[in-house]
């Protein structure tokens, strides 16, 4: 009878200490997703960062060559485009596409303006489309921190066939051009990476053009105050230190930057949160609906879900006013 009571009760005892077992890994992996794991630390950071990403080029297969959000209509919105189920009424490249003539339309910009530069170019993908938008009179110059991606970009430029757009690596916060280069600037999804808001607003406005027009798209914070709570400010930390972003600023912040230098007119801003906001999940589900990428290469699975977690904060953070798409435009003075 006792050896009976052992064999009924060892297979019990192994199902309690595997579900212990389980629920230890679980809190284990829960507790490192929770900890952001790529801070900003120093000016190399940014363009280490977007090597690997270029390297492994899972985010240009998902994202294509546009690395910034998409842009989605009222009508797309309500037939569930960026949803699980309607992944596929708007393609995920396409709203990238719509979202960069959207801003070119917004900033008010001249109809082919002869020198462009694009801020933060990434692969390029801004880039050669304004270059192909604006036309062969338009010469489109990119710059990245990261030199993977600059030669991406121009090998994508040479592929094809866009010979009005050039990109080099460069420090956004001490560019070499000179004074009233460009008649536009452009700068996409790249504030969120700079240390020194002021400088990247300043620089700009110096190789801006008399009359030329500065666009800035941004993931910002909400304007403050009300002061932040714990857990708004724990939420951001984590924003802020898993995709190597010093900080955020909001909009207003940058409407202010733009102000200050004495120099801007006109300057406007807008959030695009309702426009943007299904990009974080769209990213999801696309990955969701064709995962062979991701599952043919292990050495990136953790790294994916980590970056499925982060997109998954993103949206949540955006949709309860925490974060703010914002868009600001202004012209510089003639004098």
């Amino acid at each position: 009878s006792g050896n009976l009571d052992a064999i009924a009760v060892a297979p019990v005892g192994f199902a309690l200490a595997a579900g212990l077992g389980c629920a230890y890994a679980f809190s284990l992996l829960k507790k490192d997703l929770d900890t952001p794991g790529r801070p900003w630390m120093d000016g190399t950071t940014v363009g280490r960062e977007y090597d690997a990403w270029t390297e492994e080029k899972i985010l240009e297969y998902y994202w294509g060559e546009h690395i910034h959000l998409g842009y989605y209509t009222d009508a797309d919105l309500a037939k569930g485009a960026g949803t699980l189920l309607g992944c596929k009424v708007k393609d995920f490249i396409e709203a990238k596409l719509d979202f960069v003539d959207e801003m070119r339309a917004w900033s008010g910009c001249a109809a082919s303006p002869p020198k462009v530069l694009d801020v933060g170019c990434g692969i390029g993908g801004a880039s050669r489309h304004l270059a192909a938008t604006f036309g062969s009179g338009t010469q489109v110059t990119g710059i990245t921190l990261s030199a993977k991606q600059a030669a991406r970009a121009a090998q994508l430029a040479l592929d094809q066939g866009i010979p009005n757009a050039d990109f080099r690596v460069m420090d956004a916060l001490a560019m070499d051009f000179p004074d009233d280069t460009f008649d536009f600037v452009w700068a996409c999804e790249s504030g969120e990476h700079m240390p020194d808001k002021g400088r990247y607003v300043e620089e700009m406005v110096r190789v801006l053009k008399p009359g030329g027009t500065l666009v800035i798209a941004t993931w910002c914070q909400r304007t403050s105050p009300p002061d932040f709570s714990p857990k708004e400010l724990v939420n951001l930390r984590f924003l802020y230190e898993e995709w190597a972003h010093p900080y955020f600023i909001s909009f207003s912040d940058y409407a202010m930057l733009l102000k200050g230098t004495m120099r801007m007119t006109g300057v406007e801003t807008d959030d695009w949160t309702r426009q943007t906001i299904a990009s974080w999940r769209h990213s999801i589900w696309a990955g969701v609906w064709d995962p062979m990428p991701v599952f043919t290469r292990p050495r990136i699975w953790y790294k994916t879900l980590r970056d499925i977690v982060t997109l998954e904060r993103m949206r949540r953070a955006f949709g309860v006013g925490l974060m703010q798409y914002g868009m600001i435009k202004g012209t510089k003075s003639l004098r």
